[in-house]
């Protein structure tokens, strides 16, 4: 008899258990595939994949700042941990992050909880360098996708999966006219370029002050990928319907995605296999933009309304939105976020970092390129020899 009522509570268990997993794994909606943006405005996001040397990072950055050019890093995390300095950087001067997997594998031959893995350990390490989250966005190696990987990455919290529809393939080592003329050629209201920051790609640095000023010429603003998101018309997909003659290539081109992308879209399994007569969905037309998270880090000085004035909100909302019950009490390194905006945060003047065993302010003040001095005086620090780990400095400009 109790034999069988251990048999029953098993059986029980192993039951809700499955439910459970299934209850999940339903509620997990897929990321979605963003191939370009389908707007009347001209913008464009310029976008780099930094792989594990990263060593054109540092005079990309320079030149993007020199055009006041705002850009988004998909980052791995083999880079991350070879290149810390310029993944900092990156976040220093004001650009978006997103997620390129930790050893750049292909997402099509992973298992689910592979792929998970690859996300979270880049999204840990790219977290304890900057502070800063690679959500909700993802590159998948290779372009690599399919519906099994878009449900994958976005049970793992990435809402979007970003393609691109102008391939500069730079990292071949084309010149930087190749490059430029690539991009002239296939550019379009809502595009995204893709390049890269690595040695491969010699040419990407030499092509973009004529590449940006050329398109500057041309009334294109550069934006991030979840700017550029924001910027998507709700209107109904657009279709196509297959002609004789057709091929899943020359549809791809002729609308600006990549075959793989309209591959998924209408569940293709085989590319070279289309009737006449079929209707396909032209991905990349309809997307929700993504819920605004911003965020801001308290500095010294700050208090909720300066805040709320700054990001064109309500002190009440941003109190709603962090739980806050005093509004006059908010701490310096406290990390708020900016409810029912897609106001585009100021230029960050100052970068914060995290105290971690064996620091010193000097250590610290010499990696950023600060003094000790502007250090001490930008956190009301007495004593320099004084700080503790978790301590969370603002690292000022």
């Amino acid at each position: 008899m109790g034999r069988k009522v251990i048999r029953g509570a098993m059986a029980l268990f192993i039951l809700l258990a499955m439910m459970i997993t299934q209850s999940i794994s339903v509620s997990a909606a897929a990321s979605k595939l963003i191939p370009s943006v389908n707007t009347t405005s001209k913008v464009v996001a310029l976008t780099f994949d930094d792989g594990a040397d990263g060593t054109n990072t540092d005079q990309i950055l320079n030149i993007l700042a020199t055009y006041d050019v705002k850009a988004t890093f998909f980052l791995t995390g083999t880079g991350t941990n070879h290149h810390r300095q310029s993944i900092r950087n990156i976040v220093a001067k004001g650009h978006q992050l997103g997620n390129h997997s930790y050893t750049h594998p292909d997402f099509t031959k992973l298992t689910a909880t592979q792929m998970k893995s690859e996300l979270d350990r880049t999204e840990s390490l790219v977290k304890s360098v900057t502070g800063k989250t690679t959500k909700p966005i993802f590159r998948a190696p290779y372009g690599a996708v399919n519906n099994t990987v878009l449900n994958g990455v976005g049970a793992a919290g990435y809402g979007y999966t970003i393609q691109w529809n102008i391939d500069t393939i730079d990292w071949k080592g084309l010149t930087a006219s190749q490059i430029n003329t690539k991009v002239q050629s296939n550019i379009k209201p809502g595009s995204i370029v893709l390049m890269h920051t690595g040695a491969g790609a010699s040419g990407t640095p030499l092509a973009l002050p004529t590449m940006i000023s050329q398109l500057k010429a041309k009334g294109y603003k550069f934006v991030t990928v979840s700017q550029l998101l924001t910027y998507q018309n709700t209107s109904t997909n657009k279709t196509y319907t297959v002609k004789s003659g057709d091929t899943l290539y020359r549809i791809a081109r002729a609308y600006g995605v990549t075959v793989s992308a309209l591959a998924v879209a209408n569940n293709i399994s085989n590319v070279n296999l289309l009737r006449v007569g079929q209707v396909l969905v032209i991905p990349g037309t309809t997307v929700t933009p993504p819920a605004t998270t911003v965020t801001y880090t308290v500095k010294p000085g700050d208090t909720l309304y300066s805040i709320a004035t700054m990001y064109k909100t309500t002190v009440s909302k941003i109190a709603t939105a962090n739980k806050i019950t005093n509004v006059s009490l908010i701490r310096v390194g406290q990390e708020l976020v900016i409810p029912g905006t897609t106001v585009t945060p100021p230029p960050a003047t100052t970068v914060s970092y995290t105290v971690k065993p064996g620091d010193t302010l000097y250590r610290i003040a010499r990696t950023n390129n600060v003094t000790v001095s502007a250090l001490a005086a930008a956190n009301n620090i007495t004593n320099v020899n004084l700080i503790r780990i978790g301590q969370v400095l603002t690292i000022p400009k």
